[in-house]
């Protein structure tokens, strides 16, 4: 054999070995969410026997509910907006390498922001240009209010070496202690007797509907949102450095990336999208900010990021999947005479199996053919 020829099946060899590399990652991407999902059902179609209830039925209702009518799409759509911002929330500072869990905190804030800043602004309802800058205010004040909170546990983490996992959650807990003494103080609607909220937007400040749909424009932002962070953490110098400290955060320090800016970065992203997530539901949805901000959607968000392996692009389906389970939540009800707790258990079992599949993560071996590593002897 010549050295050309020798060196030529060495480089096929390594560029089979690398395309078996990258086959592995895409049918592990796929698998394990499968598998976790499938589980997940398993148990929850278990659970509902032990209730005295089909599984079928349910399974049935439950798709009728998602995606079965156009009305239902809608539905589902709607759902899944916040779930859209919400996971990417998680997902960001997850591929820097923390496990940040703030969403619900900076969507809470975001929302109060939006909803201090619009009455403020009732004046510029009166116009088509002064409403659009209103508005264009109000939801960048809500991204503000999220990106500054959820900076906290990242400059916590990076400085103090603060647990981020932890801050984080306690931060929630502040944000929505934090907004509930607000709403019911100093920022209360004298007018709003039986549920406190402060006062209302002026409609002329509320976002619209997308053309065509019975779906507000949050889901557009939801989907520009996923798309560009999808381009920012694969195609640009941004997102491969957070590889880089997602994988071996010593690593990249090694190599002289700045690690600190990496990290605030991250969590500003992440906490502007929840942020932008509360300033829609204000904006578009309640009108006020109320107790009802804090409805659990910054910790769907956990769940559709971990769906979704941290992938922003990956986000949208996942997000649309569990927007429809949340859809199906009143066919139900009322078809099956189930609670409305029957859907967060659901949840819960998707949560618990996704946990559990992510403990076999690096480990799904394709078969020899498909990796292209070559035969023993």
């Amino acid at each position: 054999m010549t050295s050309l020829t020798r060196g030529f099946t060495l480089g096929l060899g390594a560029h089979q070995a690398m395309r078996g590399r990258w086959l592995g990652r895409i049918a592990e991407a796929w698998a394990l969410p499968l598998l976790a999902l499938t589980v997940a059902l398993v148990a929850f179609g278990a659970f509902l026997a032990a209730c005295g209830v089909d599984p079928l039925s349910a399974a049935a209702l439950i798709w009728r509910g998602a995606f079965g009518t156009w009305f239902s799409w809608q539905n589902t759509l709607q759902k899944a907006s916040p779930l859209l911002l919400t996971g990417l929330a998680m997902a960001l500072p997850a591929r820097v390498g923390l496990m940040v869990i703030g969403g619900e905190g900076a969507l809470v804030l975001g929302g109060l922001a939006c909803a201090v800043i619009g009455p403020a602004l009732s004046g510029l309802a009166g116009s088509a240009g002064g409403a659009l800058l209103a508005q264009a205010l109000m939801l960048a004040g809500g991204m503000a209010a999220g990106a500054l909170w959820l900076m906290i546990p990242g400059a916590l983490r990076f400085w103090r070496s603060v647990n981020e996992t932890i801050s984080s959650l306690l931060l929630n807990t502040i944000a929505i202690a934090v907004m509930n003494q607000l709403v019911e103080g100093v920022l209360r609607d004298p007018l709003s007797l039986n549920k406190p909220s402060t006062v209302p937007l002026a409609p002329g400040l509320m976002l619209g509907q997308i053309p065509g749909l019975s779906v507000h424009v949050g889901l557009g932002f939801g989907l520009i949102f996923c798309l560009a962070a999808g381009v920012l953490m694969q195609r640009t110098s941004f997102g491969f450095a957070a590889s880089v400290n997602g994988g071996n955060p010593r690593a990249a320090q090694m190599v002289g990336i700045d690690v600190g800016r990496l990290i605030l970065i991250a969590c500003a992203l992440a906490g502007a999208s929840a942020g932008l997530a509360g300033a829609v539901e204000v904006a578009a949805v309640q009108g006020s900010a109320t107790a009802s901000l804090a409805a659990g959607y910054g910790y769907s968000g956990i769940l559709v990021a971990f769906l979704a392996r941290h992938n922003p692009f990956a986000i949208i389906p996942v997000a649309l999947l569990l927007g429809g389970i949340a859809a199906s939540d009143g066919l139900l009800q009322r078809h099956l005479d189930l609670p409305d707790a029957t859907v967060a258990v659901l949840q819960g079992f998707v949560f618990i199996a996704v946990l559990a599949a992510e403990t076999f993560s690096g480990r799904l071996r394709l078969p020899l053919p498909l990796r292209g590593e070559p035969r023993d002897g």
